[in-house]
């Protein structure tokens, strides 16, 4: 059947949505074509008064907000014309309420779409509340999504029958909106009936807004008593007005049981701690049964848009293999930054150290975070600590299955299997993170065994410096020792040769320590490429969505066997055979989920352990040869000046020895020496500014760390990474 307006047609089978006054149908334009949303309001509508009839239209009409579902025009039925029809923009990608139905978002949103839930309801809200408008009646339902030219979602607020023109200070006695996200002051009196004469303000919409926000973060209303919040209404409202201060959620799992409450989202919300930190103040603010506590517009508004405001920057902190946000503002410096990370890492600002991309990532404490490289989940900041750190990370917890009804049950097993299509999607969720921390781990590692490897690079080529400056004093002490008489007493040469000789013997063993160092590196980065070519082909994830989409196959057919009468004797068969198909592809699951993706990633984490412990003590052990070498060059420098002394002494005595002193062939060797001593000097010189362009040189290199070139003699990671 159809129905129509002067310019609007549609199906009664296009029903999009239905509520106590009217249903709202998908429609076409006659002329053109264009989609459109019609509202038509029944028979029931028409017993409200007059000025509440035309409430909504007026609002509508007010309205004009990229957050709130636009009002075309008002129009009547063809065959009734009294009976008026809303004609509103269509919404392509239905509720709010309807996502969160996606078994992919069974345990809440992921945190990109629902900072953009976030970002659309405080728009549409700050809309209404600067016309004066509360809505009474926020829920999922009644948020609709429409998907954007680029894909993303644009969620606008809709059904304006409840809403009505209020100020801050004003208030109101009338009753609307729905019971589970109703506040509990009008809950006690629509839903328990109990008399009261309690005025309601504004804030009653900012209590439906956190309902809101809370479900849409954790797939589940904040609170839920034994049964239900339909089958259990008095202990819904001892919940919601006996909750302690700063609760955010409180479940009875058994009947008459204890309440438990919460003050933080749950561990299975997909949000990152970040947003967490941020958010969870906001919802312990406006669930307040209390009017006279519960925070106001004006302070929502600005603790909402401070959120909004600020800048995501994804980091992974490696040595803890833990993934995490950090929400800042673009104006903070990178000494704010450090802060934060400290706050969720627990590693302090002096010991941080970042790459990106493979490279090192420098940080002055001054600088803007906006000049930070743009993140993603996938392409963080990779964050190292220069001291040991614990473990952070604890592998997940294998999600809950409910048993499955061991008789054959048309509506049990729809039930069973519609749990289970949810309870596989988390499975999948669990598995995709742990593959992607996988790689990531395995990316980080990369990075950081190529950053020790140049700097044992660098410090083979400060023991080369120093080994060309060793043979340039042990050659000059070898001349000297040749100028005989020419050459002078001077205090400190027995210690200068002691020194010389020190360093001569313990410079090979620093050699030697190097190249062990080196050759740990070599083979740990051979682990990694093993470690790499595993993930590579590793396809468990992708077994698992196939098995996600055979169950949800079953729970289609079941949910079309719940629906018929009765179910006859080959259908039946097929329904049992499909529950044995069902129990199969759910161990395959748990099979594919314990004994590969968890499995091989506690095997990741129990060599991250190893691995952060050795290039720890590699770089402990090229710190501190760095002290070292400070040392060495001192001494020989020392050592030098001293053969300096040593040389110019014996130059001077040689030219001041009396003509007639010597005849002959002797003043042929006196001239001959003096000529040896100015050469000797020269070559001294020589060689100390080839030493200090070499020490420059290694100074640069050392600087340029930043350029990480990888070693082609080392195993390569994958193209992927």
């Amino acid at each position: 059947m159809t129905a129509s307006t002067a310019h609007h047609l549609w199906s009664l089978d296009d029903n999009l949505g239905q509520g106590a006054t009217a249903n709202v149908y998908k429609a076409r334009n006659k002329k053109k074509g264009e989609v459109v949303a019609v509202k038509v309001f029944n028979v029931a509508s028409y017993s409200r008064p007059y000025e509440v009839q035309m409430r909504e239209f007026d609002m509508l009409r007010r309205l004009n907000h990229v957050n709130i579902v636009k009002l075309f025009a008002v129009e009547e039925m063809h065959l009734n014309p009294k009976q008026k029809v809303l004609v509103m923009e269509f919404c392509s990608g239905g509720s709010l309420l309807n996502v969160l139905e996606e078994p992919k978002n069974a345990f809440g949103l992921c945190e990109s779409e629902f900072l953009i839930v976030l970002r659309c309801v405080v728009h549409g809200i700050k809309h209404l509340r600067d016309n004066g408008m509360v809505h009474r009646d926020i829920k999922p339902g009644n948020i609709m999504r429409q998907v954007g030219e680029d894909g993303r979602s644009i969620y606008k607020l809709t059904d304006f029958g409840a809403a009505r023109e209020l100020e801050d200070d004003e208030t109101f006695m009338s009753i609307y909106g729905t019971e589970e996200y109703l506040h509990p002051d009008m809950y006690e009196r629509a839903v328990l009936r109990k008399p009261q004469h309690k005025t309601y303000g504004v804030t009653v919409d900012l209590w439906s807004i956190g309902v809101t926000f809370y479900h849409a973060a954790t797939g589940s209303l904040p609170f839920i008593p034994f049964g239900g919040p339909r089958r259990n209404k008095p202990i819904m409202h001892k919940i919601t007005t006996e909750k302690p201060d700063k609760v955010i959620a409180g479940v009875q799992k058994v009947e008459n049981g204890e309440i438990e409450w919460s003050y933080q989202l749950p561990d299975f919300c997909q949000l990152s701690e970040g947003l967490k930190m941020q958010l969870v103040p906001v919802l312990a603010n406006i669930l307040e049964a209390n009017q006279e506590k519960c925070w106001g517009f004006d302070q929502f508004f600005a603790a909402t848009t401070d959120i909004l405001q600020r800048i995501h920057i994804h980091i992974f902190s490696l040595q803890q293999a833990t993934a995490h946000t950090i929400y800042i503002h673009f104006y903070n410096t990178a000494s704010i930054f450090f802060e934060e990370v400290q706050a969720q890492t627990g590693i302090v600002p002096e010991v941080q150290q970042y790459f990106f991309q493979g490279h090192p990532l420098p940080m002055e404490p001054s600088m803007k975070v906006v000049n930070l490289p743009p993140t993603t989940p996938d392409r963080p900041i990779f964050l190292l600590s220069r001291r040991p750190e614990k473990m952070a990370v604890q592998p997940p917890k294998e999600p809950e299955t409910p048993v499955m009804p061991s008789r054959f049950d048309v509506v049990a097993d729809y039930a069973f299997s519609k749990t289970m299509v949810r309870v596989i999607q988390q499975f999948l969720r669990i598995a995709q993170s742990l593959h992607k921390h996988r790689d990531l781990i395995l990316q980080g590692f990369y990075s950081y065994i190529e950053s020790v490897r140049i700097e044992c690079s660098n410090t083979a080529h400060k023991i080369a410096m120093v080994n060309m400056k060793l043979m340039s004093c042990l050659s000059t002490e070898e001349a000297l020792q040749t100028l005989g008489q020419f050459s002078p007493d001077i205090p400190d040469s027995f210690d200068c040769k002691q020194k010389l000789r020190l360093i001569q013997e313990n410079l090979p063993v620093y050699g030697s320590s190097i190249r062990e160092h080196q050759g740990k590196l070599h083979h740990l980065h051979v682990e990694l490429a093993k470690h790499s070519e595993t993930l590579a082909e590793d396809k468990s994830v992708q077994k698992m969505e196939t098995l996600s989409e055979k169950i949800a196959a079953i729970h289609q057919q079941y949910r079309q066997d719940k629906l018929a009468d009765k179910l006859s004797y080959n259908d039946e068969q097929i329904h049992k055979f499909e529950k044995l198909n069902l129990s199969s592809h759910i161990k395959k699951v748990k099979g594919l989920f314990r004994d590969d993706c968890l499995q091989r990633y506690q095997e990741v984490l129990a060599a991250v352990g190893v691995w952060s412990s050795l290039l720890y003590d590699v770089q402990a052990r090229l710190e501190q040869f760095s002290g070292f070498f400070l040392q060495l060059i001192g001494d020989l420098q020392m050592c030098e000046r001293h053969q300096t002394k040593v040389l110019e002494r014996a130059l001077v005595m040689g030219l001041q020895r009396p003509a007639g002193a010597e005849a002959g062939d002797g003043l042929k060797n006196k001239d001959h020496m003096i000529l040896r001593m100015k050469r000797l000097r020269d070559e001294m010189e020589t060689v100390a500014r080839e030493l200090q362009n070499n020490n420059h040189m290694i100074e640069s290199i050392s600087v340029f760390n930043s350029a990480l070139v990888v070693d082609p003699s080392l195993p390569q990671p994958p193209n992927r990474l």
